[in-house]
């Protein structure tokens, strides 16, 4: 990996990488078309990383699905897919992490303690072997992207984060591997974390500015579904993801939602264009 890498530099050709734990879906190859456009060689790696997950989650039944990814990868017009073992990465005696404090104690971090440490000495490793002048992730996992750019720029790495908006599904619920986990149930109460951001969504438009008042709408229509078990609801700074009081700058909406034993996450990105307009995305 490192050796083509070194060649299409050599070339003088842009290089962007999109990493992947594979079980790949539309988000995923989303990534990879604006790759495209943006950049003149892109890779991409699949690696379901044992780091990032605690000792009670899904690590052994997670969605592996190798044959279909580098299919679809090689459709999507991926030069090149890197696929380490576990040995390769974290070879016998591997000490040494690395942390983004602060930003990585909240929320995700706070439910999966040292997920983010996972992630960020990863991805640090994928960027050190492919040296990618853009790296592409996805919004659904906002609070990983901040980290993750955090510490590209503490450490002053050469890579740029990009980061894309949400791709979901017809019924609006975020595209993501975890989702072939869902009973047809499940599947269909799932959808209630989409309907959450949109009522915080609408609220926001209707002139609320209260966070307390956003999550308690929120928190409304998530407990009215029987399926499903709030981990967390709040309001958020887009930069720090500490709790805010109001919604006066840019800042997310997250979610955290048990539906069974599946866990999934979901957020709203809100903003002010001129003349304090707000602007949502979800």
């Amino acid at each position: 990996m490192k050796e083509h890498a070194r060649q299409a530099r050599a070339e003088g050709r842009i290089l962007g990488l999109v990493p992947t734990m594979g079980a790949l879906h539309e988000g995923h190859l989303s990534l990879v078309q604006r790759a495209k456009r943006e950049c003149s060689a892109v890779f991409a790696s699949i690696f379901v990383n044992p780091k990032q997950f605690g000792p009670t989650e899904d690590l052994a039944k997670y969605p592996r699905s190798f044959e279909a990814d580098t299919s679809k990868l090689a459709a999507a017009g991926v030069e090149a897919v890197f696929v380490p073992e576990p040995g390769e990465m974290y070879p016998a005696g591997f000490s040494t992490y690395v942390n983004v404090e602060g930003p990585s104690d909240r929320l995700e971090g706070r439910s999966r303690p040292g997920h983010f440490r996972g992630v960020t000495t990863v991805v640090l490793k994928l960027l050190q072997i492919a040296q990618p002048h853009f790296a592409y992730f996805g919004r659904k996992d906002a609070q990983q992207a901040r980290i993750i750019q955090q510490m590209v720029r503490d450490l002053n790495l050469d890579s740029e984060i990009v980061v894309s908006p949400i791709v979901r599904e017809s019924d609006g619920l975020a595209m993501s591997s975890r989702n072939a986990y869902l009973s047809p149930d499940e599947r269909k109460a799932a959808t209630v974390l989409y309907q959450a951001l949109d009522t915080a969504r609408r609220e926001l438009h209707r002139g609320v500015r209260d966070a307390l008042e956003l999550q308690s709408a929120m928190r409304r229509v998530l407990e009215a579904e029987r399926l499903a078990s709030v981990d967390y609801a709040e309001i958020v700074d887009a930069e720090t993801f500490e709790p805010v009081l109001r919604v006066s700058r840019a800042s997310y909406a997250v979610l955290a939602v048990f539906l069974g034993t599946t866990r999934l996450i979901d957020n709203l990105y809100m903003d002010f264009g001129e003349g304090e307009a707000p602007l949502a995305q979800l």
